[in-house]
């Protein structure tokens, strides 16, 4: 991309979306302090009735977000427990360190670990404690998930991670995986809530899920769960995962739909009165700052849609056909353009290749660009991190095909084997940029250039 003529344009509205999200400046925009009042979303807390003031929080983004929030809690900041996913705190040196009254723990992403785990114990005993006397600033990102993991009784690690992989590798969507992981955890599905006791809770969120679903959003820790037990089986039965899913998820499962499990924290229930959940960044963020930066660049902007969603090589393909249609028509934008589009798609596994679904995306795109003049297609993952690779996305442009083939590669093979990864590598088409210590979904950029 930095050889390509127009590159610094490209990498001017890529990193406008990204700065758009920026946690750190999120949390900043949404919380503010005067004297002894807190401000948040239109409520106000009276800092001085607090005995304690506590910060927990999970995902890709709680680093930047505790030490926003911890400048401005100042002296009245308690302690805490955070947990972020492994190596993010390494890329994480801008804006000073982490207060040392707050505990910090590295976890595992997108599978749970041991110390995900131990953590989470830590954090519920640290809430355990909370009394109404306390206020509890929860900060949550994606990510959450799977770093802040506590199983439900009988259910060990191994039998989760086992469960992630079956529904990572089958397409299922990140609300029908949310649904499970909400009845076999102690912290999801309202579960921090519950924990916290009679505190006040106020969760400022960082949303990676399409629409913004406060419950789906790292399995929605701080909110009521309007999913079942019933729902979990059901989706168990609809990617016919049933006879490969460990027995103790299924005894659960069914005894919960059977009412001998209690359910999770439903709307209604009275816990809820004294949280206070806010979304401070989502995707539709990002997209509308590259909207905007991109007419600043001269370009004129289209933004088609920030809740794509669907099988990534089949949102590749239509990319490509707007591309060609663009090349062809001048329609549906006249260059110079720049269509951006946003959302999360799903990679149902077929071989055993490496890539993520950005990277996918890319690959469904390329025959579809190929022979166009002017045109390149960019994919993000807004954290820098897609799928269990190095990179956060992939260029496509008119010449990749025939570059692809003079190499000796075709897409469709690729595709077959799931390896977009190894696809862009050789070309020298994927764009890494390390941890972005943000997360809002994925982008989509389609750069239509004059002659």
């Amino acid at each position: 991309m930095d050889e390509h003529p127009h590159g610094e344009i490209v990498k001017r509205v890529l990193f406008a979306a990204l700065r758009a999200v920026d946690p750190a400046t999120a949390v900043a925009r949404f919380l503010e302090r005067e004297g002894d009042l807190l401000f948040a979303g239109g409520r106000s807390y009276d800092l001085s009735r607090y005995r304690r003031v506590f910060i927990v929080g999970a995902g890709k983004a709680a680093a930047p977000m505790t030490k926003a929030a911890a400048r401005i809690l100042g002296d009245r900041l308690s302690g805490g427990m955070i947990i972020c996913k492994e190596g993010f705190l390494r890329e994480n040196a801008v804006g000073g360190a982490i207060p040392e009254r707050i505990q910090v723990a590295e976890a595992s992403h997108p599978l749970p670990d041991m110390r995900g785990v131990n953590a989470t114990r830590r954090m519920l005993a640290l809430l355990n404690r909370a009394s109404e006397n306390d206020l509890v600033l929860a900060l949550i990102s994606g990510g959450g998930s799977a770093l802040m993991t506590a199983p439900a009784e009988g259910i060990s690690l191994a039998d989760l991670q086992s469960l992630t992989n079956l529904l990572l590798a089958c397409g299922a969507s990140i609300e029908e995986i949310n649904t499970l992981r909400k009845h076999l955890d102690e912290v999801k599905g309202g579960g921090l809530a519950r924990a916290a006791g009679k505190a006040d809770l106020l969760a400022l969120i960082l949303s990676d899920v399409v629409g913004d679903p406060l419950d789906v959003i790292a399995s929605g820790p701080t909110v009521a769960d309007p999913t079942t037990f019933t729902d979990a089986l059901a989706i168990l039965q609809r990617y016919n995962l049933a006879e490969h899913t460990p027995p103790s998820i299924l005894e659960r499962l069914r005894s919960g739909a059977e009412g001998k499990i209690p359910e999770t924290p439903k709307p209604g229930d009275g816990l809820f009165r004294r949280v206070q959940n806010l979304i401070i960044a989502s995707n539709r963020h990002a997209a509308q700052a590259a909207v905007e930066e991109a007419e600043e660049c001269g370009l004129t902007p289209l933004l088609l849609s920030t809740y794509l969603q669907g099988e990534a090589r089949q949102l590749g393909m239509f990319l490509g056909s707007i591309a060609r249609q663009i090349h062809a028509t001048r329609q549906p934008l006249q260059p110079p353009a720049c269509l951006i589009a946003g959302g999360e798609t799903t990679v149902t596994l077929h071989g055993d290749g490496l890539g993520g679904r950005n990277q996918e995306v890319a690959l469904g795109a390329v025959r579809g660009l190929d022979g166009t003049r002017n045109l390149l297609m960019v994919t993000l993952a807004s954290d820098g991190d897609d799928g269990p690779t190095d990179a956060a996305g992939a260029v496509v442009s008119g010449e990749t095909l025939q570059r692809a083939l003079a190499a000796g590669m075709k897409p469709e093979d690729y595709l077959e084997r799931n390896d977009s990864y190894h696809f862009f590598d050789a070309l020298g088409d994927l764009i890494r940029t390390g941890p972005t210590q943000t997360n809002v979904n994925d982008l989509m950029f389609l750069f239509a250039f004059a002659d």
